[in-house]
């Protein structure tokens, strides 16, 4: 198995549509995340790509975004702020409590981590926020327009360069950074914090970080990132971000116990229970057996973790088949080396099914290709075949099934 990228988008709090990524680990989801880009950034900088990659190589499913305005978000940037960010991180995170699970970790680079710090302020789940390289306050980024202040302050608006590419910014943009008072927001934040910082940042001087650490509660922990530039651009600076963010993040946050553990017998027969993981993702306890089920990536809040329900009916009916071949082969004593069983669903309309009873409605349809590999006769192929039809599943499905519910008392 192997992680994945899934391409998602949801509307902000205006109801324009924003793009992002979901990195989803290869294995078992310990939790969610999301990270917050730089400013004037986007979700594809190299500092989010690989951080979030690296979240997910040690189980945390991690989401980027561009915010509003921004990469492949729609809306105008000149009509956005430090407070829309905030808000488009809100949203981000409601995005993954719908269709995923609530998200645990909020990580902001730069500009990004004072809106993380801010947004982690008003949402109950977040239990651990890292910045990289941040400012302690959002007013910090006016330094980069002094140039530009003046005429902002006098005209309503400037054009700006920053990063090598001029943004419009407008009077809102300015009095918004001022707005806000992050000793209150510290006040409400009820997360562990993490600093990171490059000492010899030039766009965010180090002492931002003594800033934060300074106004963070307790628990509240300060890497330093050494040699490393503003925007993250070495591979393993950002591989060493990810590992610390989910070694650190295990003392808050309660990660749930590998999928090959479990605290007690869960019962005879067949166990199903939701894992956290997302929207659909059940495990499947089956005697000493454990494995998951999923929707694929093609069903709104997928995560295409294990097979879907109807691939483990084709799956049940298909090993039935050619173990009950076996057993026939063994009892008769025909060559058989090999059996292999292809199956396909579908539901087709009544009128297309040659052979259904019905005319009316859908029919559900297995379709099964059956191959033996062997020193066999015609005459043994086409036993063979007829004794498929016999195996127990297969006689399940084509009989008359009664399915007893009833409610499992607490």
């Amino acid at each position: 198995m192997s992680a994945k990228l899934l391409k998602v988008s949801f509307k902000n709090k205006d109801g324009l549509i924003l793009s992002g990524r979901l990195h989803i680990p290869a294995g078992h989801i310990k939790t969610f995340a999301v990270y917050a880009h730089c400013f004037t950034c986007s979700k594809d900088i190299k500092a989010a790509r690989n951080i979030c990659q690296g979240l997910s190589e040690r189980g945390i499913a991690a989401l980027r975004f561009d915010f509003t305005g921004l990469g492949d978000s729609e809306g105008d940037f000149v009509e956005t702020n430090f407070t829309t960010n905030v808000n488009d991180l809100l949203y981000a995170a409601a995005f993954l409590e719908k269709n995923y699970q609530a998200p645990e970790i909020m990580i902001g680079h730069s500009l990004g981590g004072a809106a993380a710090l801010v947004a982690a302020s008003k949402l109950p789940s977040i239990k651990a926020v890292s910045t990289v390289n941040s400012p302690c306050h959002p007013k910090h980024v006016a330094r980069h327009m002094a140039g530009a202040e003046e005429q902002i302050l006098w005209s309503g608006e400037a054009d700006v360069e920053i990063s090598g590419r001029s943004f419009k910014i407008k009077k809102h943009f300015l009095d918004d950074l001022k707005s806000y008072d992050m000793s209150d927001v510290f006040k409400k934040l009820n997360a562990a914090v993490l600093v990171f910082h490059a000492p010899h940042d030039s766009t965010v001087n180090i002492k931002n970080a003594s800033y934060i650490f300074s106004l963070a509660r307790h628990p509240k922990s300060f890497i330093s990132l050494d040699s490393a530039d503003h925007l993250i651009m070495n591979n393993e600076d950002a591989k060493y971000i990810a590992s610390s963010i989910a070694a650190w993040a295990s003392r808050y946050i309660r990660f749930e116990c590998s999928e090959e553990k479990r605290d007690e017998k869960p019962g005879d027969g067949v166990v199903v229970t939701e894992t956290d993981e997302g929207l659909y993702t059940q495990r499947v306890y089956a005697g000493n057996h454990i494995m998951r089920a999923d929707e694929p990536l093609s069903v709104a809040g997928g995560l295409d973790l294990g097979p879907s329900p109807y691939d483990y009916l084709l799956a049940g009916l298909g090993s039935c088949t050619s173990m009950t071949l076996r057993m026939y082969a063994q009892h008769k004593g025909i060559s058989l080396d090999k059996v292999t069983v292809e199956l396909e669903h579908d539901r087709i309309h009544a009128q297309d099914c040659n052979g259904c009873e019905t005319e009316k409605g859908m029919v559900d349809v297995i379709r099964r290709k059956i191959t033996l590999e062997g020193s066999l006769t015609d005459l043994e192929k086409q036993g063979l075949l007829k004794i498929a039809d016999k195996c127990p599943v297969h006689r399940t499905l084509t009989g008359e099934i009664r399915i007893e519910t009833e409610l499992k008392a607490l």
